[in-house]
């Protein structure tokens, strides 16, 4: 049963711009963007809070309005591209993954029709 998503896309950048810092941890940083080359997904970019210096990118592409696919893109540290494989990296990846999840189910009033 696909369902269409009930947002235009830059409404659902807005908010998950809006609701994405609720979920993530504390001193996190998330931006949230259009993907341009798919109007039913985003990509979102986090910044670590504390010394470590990571960011990661993901794609959450909608599969309908109530289920998302997310992928991670790239893991930087400090501003380099870095083995995204090691197990810290694949914890926080994990975690953040779990995050956005999260924030999607909270989103679903806005994304159901």
């Amino acid at each position: 049963m696909n369902r269409e998503l009930n947002i235009n896309q830059s409404e659902l950048v807005g908010a998950w711009q809006e609701r994405l810092p609720e979920v993530l941890n504390v001193g996190d940083q998330a931006q949230v963007m259009a993907d341009e080359a798919d109007e039913q997904a985003i990509r979102i970019h986090i910044a670590t809070a504390g010394h470590q210096m990571y960011s990661f990118d993901f794609k959450c592409a909608y599969v309908d309005s109530r289920e998302v696919n997310v992928q991670l893109v790239d893991v930087e540290r400090d501003g380099q591209s870095t083995d995204e494989r090691t197990e810290p990296i694949q914890e926080l990846a994990h975690d953040y993954t779990r995050h956005i999840h999260e924030c999607a189910q909270s989103l679903q009033s806005r994304t159901r029709p």
